[in-house]
């Protein structure tokens, strides 16, 4: 990866960075999508990324990394962002500095144990939309011994929602305009890898050099 920009949201009182990033990170993720190659040359990364015990945050401020200057150019950042210029700022297509701290993988993180994801799972076995299969009755007294200690029956929707370090951004789905939330989680690694990217610029073994 050897050009990027740079996309920094702007403060602004009145619309929460969360707010603002699930405006922003769903347009990049249109103009992912609008390059219609199944491994993405774009890869994505969060400058002021932080994840701890107590809170996890992925800063103000993202990147957009591509192997030429030209891919960047194609992508036109400013044409998707161009409704909420008022949000933040892009910078032109620059090359990454000569000297960097290292690389990194940004990945998505699904938590198995999402109550959402659950509920999608269980919509698509059984024919169900996602907000119904969140409300159903599910019984489990002829799947197993009953026991004491465990409910035999129970709805998704009434889950407690799982403790969750990584940070997210929270989208829509293109195909089913069902609202979720993007897990991204961030891994430093010793050398540079060439892979594809996702639609959404993140990947498992592809890395962005971190700066």
């Amino acid at each position: 990866m050897k050009f990027y920009l740079e996309i920094t949201l702007l403060p602004n009182p009145e619309v929460g960075i969360n707010f603002l990033w699930s405006k922003v990170f769903q347009q990049i993720h249109l103009g992912l999508v609008e390059l219609q190659e199944e491994q993405v040359p774009i890869g994505v990364s969060f400058p002021e990324y932080v994840i701890g015990e107590k809170y996890s945050v992925l800063g103000s401020k993202c990147r957009l990394f591509a192997r030429d200057d030209a891919t960047l150019a194609r992508f036109d950042a400013g044409k998707w962002l161009a409704r909420l210029s008022d949000y933040v700022h892009c910078t032109s297509i620059r090359p990454v500095p000569e000297k960097i701290l290292g690389y990194a993988t940004y990945q998505r993180q699904q938590p198995k144990t999402s109550k959402e994801r659950l509920a999608r799972r269980y919509a698509k076995r059984h024919g169900l939309g996602v907000a119904e299969a969140l409300q159903t009755t599910i019984d489990l007294s002829d799947k197993a011994t009953p026991n004491a200690g465990y409910k035999m029956q129970f709805r998704y929707c009434d889950m407690p929602p799982k403790a969750i370090a990584t940070p997210f951004i929270r989208l829509k789905s293109l195909s089913s305009e069902q609202t979720f939330c993007l897990w991204i989680k961030k891994t430093l690694v010793a050398e540079a890898s060439e892979e594809g990217f996702s639609r959404y610029g993140l990947s498992p073994k592809a890395t962005v050099p971190e700066f």
